[in-house]
């Protein structure tokens, strides 16, 4: 039998910790049912007999305190809630805990933004690692040697999974309920919770802001450009022009400060206000092309699919509620 350990942090989401139990445990009556044997022993692992969540509305009770907690073979981290810095001062005792679990031989899976109370151990460092994308920037901050996976629903690596943001967490749950038992339990599983388990992406979710908790006066000069000149073609010489920095500085400096190439922004800030129009307005294709300076359609289509995961017709049909209606 698989023993999970679920941990219960402070200013954890509450759902965090119910799903992967109530997951792990239908698995367990899904095996009784077909006349085996449950696969899992699911414990909540916390640092204080009661721990309250959600403003204090809901006590969560663990089964078992940290230091009496049984040794997992899998230990699922939930998603963390509130100011990141202050949740990881909250939870500082679980960081020497979680190491030694691996340092035995246990798996780590992270749910969503419990990323950052996984990279804190400094288990990440050199890894490849999923979280919320609305929390990349400050993840990046706080962890700049961890590898972060763009759009990413699923990561694993040397017995570390993660995974994307919100409810992209069900898709690590189903992936690892195939690992522990077998593809038709996963698929059993995937069908009750009504999970698509072959979504591989959270980018038609993402919603980019423009990285600018920076200091670079010059690079947030041109990134303000970029947003007021949407309808133009705006090249690197230019940009550079306007911020009175060498092109190879500028490119260097703006890469250094976004985590992005400047042309890689350009395309980005480009398809954020595209999808607000699909959004919001019944302007066609070609409208909203022109309206973020593309002139060329399969060039649009290209850069927005990469982008988003999905074409132009796709994200306009699936997000605007008149298209869906006509």
């Amino acid at each position: 039998m698989k023993k999970i350990a679920i941990l219960v942090p402070e200013q954890s989401v509450l759902q965090a910790i119910a799903d992967p139990q109530y997951c792990f445990s239908a698995v367990n009556e899904f095996l009784t049912k077909a006349g085996g044997q449950p696969l899992f022993h699911v414990e909540l692992v916390g640092l204080n007999p009661e721990v309250k969540l959600n403003d204090k509305r809901y006590s969560v009770f663990p089964d078992q305190l940290l230091d009496t907690a049984m040794s997992p073979d899998l230990l699922v981290i939930p998603a963390l809630s509130g100011d990141m810095k202050e949740a990881l001062a909250a939870n500082q005792p679980y960081i020497p805990w979680i190491k030694r679990q691996y340092e035995a031989g246990s798996e780590i899976a992270s749910l969503c933004v419990g990323a950052f109370l996984l990279g804190a151990t400094g288990l990440l460092d050199g890894k490849k690692c999923s979280t919320h994308w609305g929390f990349i920037d400050l993840f990046r901050e706080l962890y700049p040697s961890v590898q972060v996976q763009d759009g990413a629903i699923v990561t694993e690596e040397n017995g570390i999974y993660s995974s994307g943001g919100a409810n992209s967490y069900w898709n690590l749950l189903i992936h690892l309920v195939e690992k522990y038992a077998d593809r038709e339990m996963a698929i059993l599983a995937a069908k009750y919770f009504a999970i698509d388990i072959d979504r591989n992406s959270q980018t038609a979710f993402t919603m980019f802001q423009g990285q600018k908790k920076h200091q670079d006066e010059a690079v947030k000069k041109a990134q303000e450009y970029i947003e007021k000149k949407l309808e133009e073609r705006i090249t690197v010489d230019v940009l550079a022009e306007q911020v009175a920095v060498g092109r190879r500085s500028f490119e260097r400096r703006f890469k250094l400060v976004t985590n992005n190439s400047v042309l890689e922004y350009i395309q980005r800030v480009k398809v954020e206000a595209a999808k607000r129009s699909f959004e919001t307005t019944m302007k066609n294709i070609t409208e909203v092309m022109w309206d973020v300076g593309y002139s060329d359609t399969k060039a649009f289509r290209t850069t927005f699919k990469k982008i988003t995961g999905l074409t132009p017709i796709e994200y306009r049909n699936k997000y605007n509620k008149w298209a869906r209606m006509n």
